[in-house]
């Protein structure tokens, strides 16, 4: 970034009257100087993120516009060098015979996204802590990071819930612990009925009761990464003020259908009025959306998913319904932003849904539990895609966090929310 050529059109300066003296114009010298070099710090801090300008030759990166190139590196560990894959997927020990989802890498429009650094991350992160809040998607996702950090050091697991849904990991060598916390909805919810078999269970969602297992938590992390998820899809009663309020897909007839993209909001939104108005000030990161990759079915009536390369761009534009869910999360995420902006508050947008809906080819399908099964069988067993194989696709969101929150020198990055090109993907 030294080597760019700053480039700034300004007019040339007026002749100087005769009766001005010398002084005069050591001081328009000195201050036309200290603007050049404003500027040109300006640059060199936000050139990843924002166009230069006036004149700038060097488009805008756009981390989240690109598109999946091949890549012969592969990935940067394997169920082999990290002891931290679940079962469900660790898809090379579960019998998948085809290994090419792994040699793609991400190239987003404008740059260049470098493989994750391990040692980089875990320096800048020296007596930090990181919460991933949400469903199971971000256990696979936190799995990743550690698969990632295994290189350089194992965590030590501190903490686990009963179900092991909520843990905590421990790296002791510089202080740093990385959580999850399970909250699929962000509020309070119940599960009844069908003895807890959750494709049958009824849930009883409170759409104005924060889910106290992350509020109560929220203050201890420096660093928060939260988001919803597809558990908004299931069937649900919505309640409000302790009413009921109607439901999403209920077998009841005589109960007010919500549909799922209002009910959504009405969550996000009170989400991030808690974070907004809270004393305490992580850096907040907002996921979006997940898509799946189901074809000829669901999870529960036979869908499959037996990609074996990305999709090209255009050639799948996903479920109606999932950029609803998107477009409904960008539009609360930039009126909190705004918000957390005036009160100093670092707040940015992971928007991993398109590059993530271009990967058919990184789920575990019917990979997701060992022996493996043959092609025969493969019709009769449940597929998984909607998580992402260990490693694969999913390794590339760390990479994006670790642009996002540290720049080239290791220092963190500031409050940057990128609205334009939130927007460009499926606007």
């Amino acid at each position: 970034m030294a080597n760019e050529e700053v480039v700034v059109d300004w007019e040339p300066l007026p002749a100087p009257q005769q009766e001005r003296n010398s002084n005069n114009g050591q001081l328009l010298l000195k201050f036309f100087a200290s603007v050049l070099l404003v500027g040109f710090c300006y640059h060199v801090v936000f050139a990843d993120f924002i166009p230069w300008k006036p004149n700038s030759t060097k488009a805008a990166c756009t981390l989240f516009l690109g598109e999946w190139i091949p890549d012969n590196s592969g990935p940067g560990y394997t169920n082999e060098t990290c002891n931290f894959i679940e079962p469900y997927q660790n898809c090379m020990r579960n019998g998948r015979p085809d290994t090419g989802y792994l040699y793609w890498r991400w190239k987003p429009k404008n740059c260049d996204l470098r493989p994750f650094d391990a040692d980089k991350f875990l320096n800048a992160m020296r007596n930090k802590s990181w919460a991933f809040i949400g469903d199971s998607i971000f256990r696979n996702h936190i799995q990743s990071l550690i698969c990632l950090l295994s290189k350089i050091e194992e965590p030590l697991e501190i903490y686990h819930d009963s179900n092991f849904k909520t843990r905590t990991w421990y790296y002791s060598s510089y202080n740093f612990t990385l959580a999850v916390i399970w909250a699929p909805f962000l509020v309070h919810y119940d599960i009844f009925g069908n003895n807890g078999a959750l494709s049958k269970t009824n849930i009883r969602l409170h759409l104005d009761v924060l889910d106290t297992k992350w509020t109560m938590e929220y203050h201890k992390y420096d660093y928060i990464v939260i988001s919803g998820g597809q558990w908004f899809y299931k069937s649900a009663i919505m309640w409000e003020n302790n009413e009921v309020i109607g439901c999403h897909n209920c077998p009841e007839g005589n109960v007010k259908e919500l549909g799922v993209a209002e009910p959504y909001r009405k969550v996000l939104r009170l989400a991030l009025q808690f974070i907004t108005a809270n004393d305490h000030k992580p850096f907040v990161i907002f996921r979006t959306w997940t898509p799946d990759h189901f074809e000829y079915g669901e999870w529960y009536n036979g869908g499959v998913c037996n990609r074996t390369q990305p999709y090209k761009e255009g050639e799948f534009n996903g479920d109606p319904t999932d950029h609803s869910m998107r477009n409904v999360e960008i539009e609360e995420f930039e009126k909190a932003a705004e918000i957390g902006v005036k009160k100093g508050m670092k707040m940015q947008l992971l928007d991993t849904y398109h590059l993530s809906l271009l990967r058919p080819d990184g789920h575990p399908g019917p990979y997701r539990t060992f022996p493996p099964i043959d092609a025969d069988k493969a019709k009769n067993v449940q597929n998984d895609c909607l998580h992402w194989c260990l490693p694969g696709p999913i390794d590339t969101w760390n990479e994006l966090l670790m642009k996002m929150v540290i720049n080239e020198d290791g220092d963190h990055r500031g409050c940057i929310v990128l609205k334009d090109e939130a927007h460009l993907l499926h606007s």
